[in-house]
Parts: structure tokens; sequence; C-alpha cells
């Protein structure tokens, strides 16, 4: 009796060790690189069990490089990942998502992904009407400010990962949602110097819900129409002369001529007037010198935040002794929200470039794009 018991002992555990599956070391996988064709900040790279998403430029002037890994939640068990080799470990798929500015929006909403968003700060900057209808419903929380998350509430909504953004990787919020055990990913799309570049965020988006193939699709459709847009443009015989920016205080801030507007502008085959400017950021100018080389300007664009030819007039007189001020050529992005008087601009214009150069074409080459209706933009009124 002795002797069956141990051979039916011996048999139940060598059942119980072959279920038991122990975990495969895969530090020493291949890793293959995934193509981008303009941006700088991140990068995706897969092995044959996972995948991996890197920030190498999540602000400007960033020292740290930070490493998360996807993995499906299939395989996730099968496998020995070292945490203190990522900044942070995704289990795919996302089901619940927090992202922390509107330039994240249409990402969600062009793959089909808004109905994961959980949490946001600051809903009323929402203008996407199927995210507003989700805000609406009560699908959302409202998470205070990005400076000051309400880590609380946030923490209630049960998140997978979280999205943030910064500009110099201290934020308190952001520290405590990590040490709550929740993925912190930064996205660093504002950093990017061109405006593709920008746009190819799409793929970050792809890659964290399993659809690098509709985000590529995406990407280069607009790729598509804005090279085509940039090509007919440059067709044109004239160059119009432009202005950027306003006045406030003593100060006029406009666009640099390495920016990403003056890009666009260059590629609308326009004269930006500062385009020869260098460095990061605005340029900072006293009026005299902005008037001496502006006053004569054929098209004023993007007026800062005013939203009339009044406003414009009372925020400071000067405005109105430039040429476009008195032609009423004047165009703004600022009066074209959703329903919470969110900017359409802030929120879309990133991700879709190609919408924003037409704009811009249609302003500046009227005879271009005779069937295309502005987009972002309207003439001040």
């Amino acid at each position: 009796m002795k002797k069956t018991f141990l051979i039916v002992l011996f048999f139940i555990t060598l059942i119980a060790c072959k279920k038991k599956t122990k975990p495969v070391e895969i530090s020493n996988q291949p890793v293959t690189e995934i193509p981008l064709n303009y941006a700088k900040g991140f990068s995706i790279s897969a092995t044959n069990q996972y995948k991996i998403l890197t920030i190498s430029n999540p602000w400007p002037n960033a020292d740290k490089v930070y490493k998360y890994a996807l993995v499906e939640d299939s395989i996730l068990p099968k496998i020995a990942l070292n945490p203190n080799e990522f900044d942070g470990i995704v289990t795919l798929p996302i089901n619940k998502i927090v992202v922390t500015s509107t330039t994240h929006l249409p990402g969600l909403e062009l793959l089909n992904a808004e109905n994961t968003l959980v949490g946001f700060p600051g809903t009323d900057f929402i203008s996407s009407e199927k995210i507003r209808a989700l805000v609406d419903s009560g699908n959302i929380r409202e998470l205070g400010k990005n400076e000051g998350i309400n880590t609380e509430v946030l923490l209630a909504t049960q998140p997978e990962v979280v999205v943030g953004f910064g500009i110099d990787g201290k934020n308190k919020s952001l520290e405590t949602i990590k040490k709550s055990g929740i993925p912190v990913i930064f996205n660093g799309d504002w950093v990017e110097s061109s405006p593709l570049a920008k746009a190819e965020w799409i793929k970050f988006f792809g890659v964290l819900f399993n659809k690098e193939q509709q985000a590529d699709s995406i990407f280069n459709r607009i790729e598509t129409d804005y090279l085509e847009a940039k090509k007919l443009a440059k067709n044109t015989q004239t160059r119009p002369t432009i202005l950027s920016g306003a006045m406030h205080k003593d100060i006029w801030y406009l666009p640099n001529g390495t920016s990403t507007e003056a890009q666009l502008l260059e590629d609308a085959h326009t004269n930006y007037l500062w385009s020869d400017s260098k460095g990061t950021g605005s340029l900072s100018l006293n009026f005299e010198t902005v008037f001496a080389k502006a006053k004569d300007a054929d098209i004023w664009l993007s007026p800062s935040n005013y939203t009339s030819m009044e406003s414009l007039k009372n925020g400071n007189p000067h405005h109105a002794t430039f040429k476009a001020f008195e032609t009423k050529n004047i165009y703004s992005f600022t009066n074209t929200t959703g329903a919470t008087g969110g900017v359409l601009y802030f929120e879309l214009g990133m991700t879709r470039p190609d919408l924003v150069l037409k704009d811009l074409i249609k302003i500046c080459h009227p005879e271009l794009l005779k069937n295309y209706d502005l987009y972002f933009f309207k003439r001040l009124e």
C-alpha cells in the first residue's frame, strides 16, 4: 500500500512540474527597429515576445531616455522581464487610459480608441465632438489641471496607463501616479522640429493600441496630402509677405524662423518676414522693430488670442497702424472652437498639418484650392 501511494505521489508531482512553466529569459533576444520617417523623439522596436517604446526627447534638453515594455497580457506570465531595465511595463491590450494634453486626443479618435479614455485634466478644452459626448455622458472624468492632477480621482478611474507630458520632468502629480504602480509614458510630440515629425506621433498611439498598420495608413495619407499641397504652392509666382503674433504689454511675440509655424509658412510659399531668425521659443521684439519691418505686410496671421478687429485694436492701438489691419487681411484660428470653448487648432493642428497647410495656401494663394474651405483659420471680423 505504501509503495502504491509513493507511485501515485510521484506521478502527481511529475504532472505538476510539467504544468508549471518557467518564465523565459528574454534579455538576449534580437531586437528589430521599426523605422520612422520624421520623428526623432521616440522609437519603436520589437522582440518575438514584446515591443519596446523609447522616448528620447520628452521635453527640450532632456537628459534621460525613457524606455517602456509593451507586453500582451497572454505573454507576460511566460517571460522574465527585468523591471530595472524599463521605466514602465504596460500590459496590452489597453482598455483604460488617461491622456493629459489635447494634442493626444486626435491619436485616440483617429484610431477609434476614444472609448478607452477614462480621465482628462481640463475637459472644457476638448473640442472633438465624439470625445465631448463621452465627457457629457460621464464616461470621462475631470482630473483638474495637468500641473496639479487630482490623483485621487485619477486612481479611482483605474487606468492601465497614463500618457503625460512635461516641460522639465518635475510634475509631482505624475510622480505620485507612477509610485501607485500605474505606468506613466511621456509624450514629446510638441518638441519635434517639423510639422510632419509632430504628426508622426500617431504611431506612438498605434503601438500602444496594437494598431500599427492603421496608424501607418493614417500618417501616410496625411504625409501625401501635405506634400501634394506643398508642391502645389511651390508653383505659384507670388509670395505674399507675412506678419504674425501681436503685442502683450510692451513685447511683440512671434515665431522664430526655425519653428514649425515658420516651416508651414515656407511650405505655403510665403515670405515670412522673420524666416531668417534662429533659436528656440518665440521671438520677443519691441513694437518699433516689428513695425519697421512689417508695416506693409500683405497678410497678418495668428494675432495671438485676439478674436476680433475691435479687440485687437483695444488690446494695443498700435495694432491698427499696420496695412494688414487697414485692409482687414488678418486671419486667426482662435474663433474655431468646440462646444465649451476649446480651440480646435490646439487639439488637432499638430496631428493634421496637411489641413493647416491647406488653410495657409487658401489664405495666401486664393487662386489655388478653389473648392477647399478653411478648416482652422477665419478672417477676423
